[in-house]
């Protein structure tokens, strides 16, 4: 699993490279859920505690990245892009943060894998969350558009 992980902070940072700019790294990814972490001090706006792109940017990535991670286990080489989402942003965090995805239903899974195999595109909603001092202090859900990159 760390050499699965090793590969998803290398595509984040080869992908999408304002992880590597924000200080986001992979932490975790026990029991199907992906923990993503990022400093305050790199991500800190004129209030002291984190900007809220930051902390939108980390909850998007961690259920991007749990997609990734969803794909690499069915062996589906694919390109995963959010369409959609909605962020609530519940306290103020003072703190690093981590966001936390989990892994979708194995229902969903099975549904991605049909209509990905059957049309070449699928849709997914995926939900995170960031705590501060054990609180929710934002929950996101977003809707994820993966293509095949199946060339026949």
């Amino acid at each position: 699993m760390n050499d699965l992980l090793h590969e998803l902070q290398k595509t984040l940072s080869r992908e999408i490279p304002i992880t590597r700019h924000l200080g986001i790294t992979v932490v975790s990814y026990d029991n199907g859920s992906l923990i993503l972490k990022a400093p305050l001090e790199q991500n800190i706006n004129h209030a002291g505690t984190a900007f809220a792109g930051s902390l939108n940017a980390l909850v998007t990535l961690s259920a991007w990245g749990q997609l990734w991670l969803v794909l690499k286990e069915l062996n589906i080489p694919a390109t995963i892009v959010i369409q959609d989402s909605t962020s609530n942003y519940l306290l103020p965090v003072s703190n690093d943060f981590s966001a936390i995805c989990h892994k979708p239903e194995p229902t969903q899974i099975t549904r991605l894998e049909h209509t990905l195999t059957r049309k070449g595109k699928a849709r997914i909603e995926l939900c995170a969350q960031i705590y501060s001092h054990h609180e929710v202090a934002m929950s996101f859900k977003g809707r994820y558009v993966v293509s095949s990159n199946h060339i026949e």
